[in-house]
């Protein structure tokens, strides 16, 4: 259920991504005489939609992650002595790492195991975590798992993670205009280029999906090495065998996903269901981290 309801709203927010853009690039196109019904002008078209709307949403991260789940900054002085440490240790991985400007830190309040870096560059990231996390790890446990959003910044991961969406996008937005066009043109309906044009997005969106939750699991076992590296590996595998040990407890509490930090896939998977999965399995990160050298 929770994986129909991630594809859902994937595909509502890009067709009304491409909707509005559609409707707003054509009207600006007809204004100063641009001519999109070529084979350049739809690359270049369709190149806006799908790149310009991955960059949207990189640009509004680290605000919709803070209206979304009510992220507390904390201020490097805060008077909590356990605030003020955990500002700490995410600054002291962040100089480790060699980032040239502090992430902003915060917290906000839930019961899930929950972690995460987000933001538009190196230099204008955050890095926050759950009351649920701070309750369910010990000091090394939490600094594991602080290496690993760390390391996401400094790999550069939310930049490259947008390009590769926005290239998908606009592969995708492509391909289903070139069918659309010629189903339309064979039966003579502008109705059936919508229904083809809409209908071929979702098959290939969820096609291309699997490309970007292969480079998703790509980058969280490169996270996973960066983590061992700016806090100990002992302490990354330490964290990922906590989230092992509090996996079952957690996902037996109605279905709730509880445990999301470093993402969730607690089990191996099937093959279909690892194909979307954005994360690997804990017990194949954790193997990949004991094999370290």
């Amino acid at each position: 259920m929770a994986m129909v309801k991630r594809i859902f709203l994937f595909f509502a927010v890009n067709i009304l991504i491409v909707f509005t853009a559609s409707i707003f690039l054509h009207v600006i196109a007809r204004y100063f005489g641009i001519d999109v019904t070529g084979n350049s002008g739809i690359l270049i078209f369709y190149s806006i939609i799908g790149m310009g709307g991955a960059f949207f949403s990189l640009f509004a991260s680290k605000f919709i992650a803070k209206m979304m789940y009510k992220v507390q900054i904390i201020d490097p002085t805060v008077n909590d002595p356990n605030l003020r440490q955990l500002v700490h240790k995410v600054h002291t991985l962040a100089q480790s790492a060699g980032l040239r400007k502090m992430p902003e830190v915060g917290i906000y309040e839930s019961n899930e195991i929950n972690a995460f870096a987000t933001g538009p560059s190196k230099n204008n990231s955050l890095v926050a975590v759950s009351s649920g996390l701070l309750h369910n790890m010990n000091d090394d446990e939490v600094e594991g798992v602080l290496g690993h959003e760390i390391a996401h910044v400094a790999n550069g991961d939310m930049v490259t993670m947008t390009i590769v969406q926005g290239i998908i996008n606009t592969m995708v937005l492509i391909a289903a205009q070139f069918i659309a066009r010629t189903v339309a043109d064979r039966m003579r309906s502008m109705a059936a280029y919508f229904v083809t044009f809409y209908a071929v997005q979702i098959v290939l969106s969820i096609l291309g999906s699997t490309v970007v939750y292969a480079f998703s699991r790509y980058r969280e076992y490169r996270a996973d090495a960066g983590s061992a590296k700016l806090a100990g590996r002992q302490k990354m595998i330490a964290a990922l065998k906590a989230l092992q040990k509090n996996y079952g407890s957690f996902d037996n509490e109605g279905g709730q996903e509880a445990i999301k930090t470093l993402k969730i896939n607690g089990r191996s998977r099937g093959a279909i269901a690892k194909l979307f999965s954005s994360h690997p399995s804990l017990e194949d990160r954790i193997a990949r981290l004991e094999r370290m050298q």
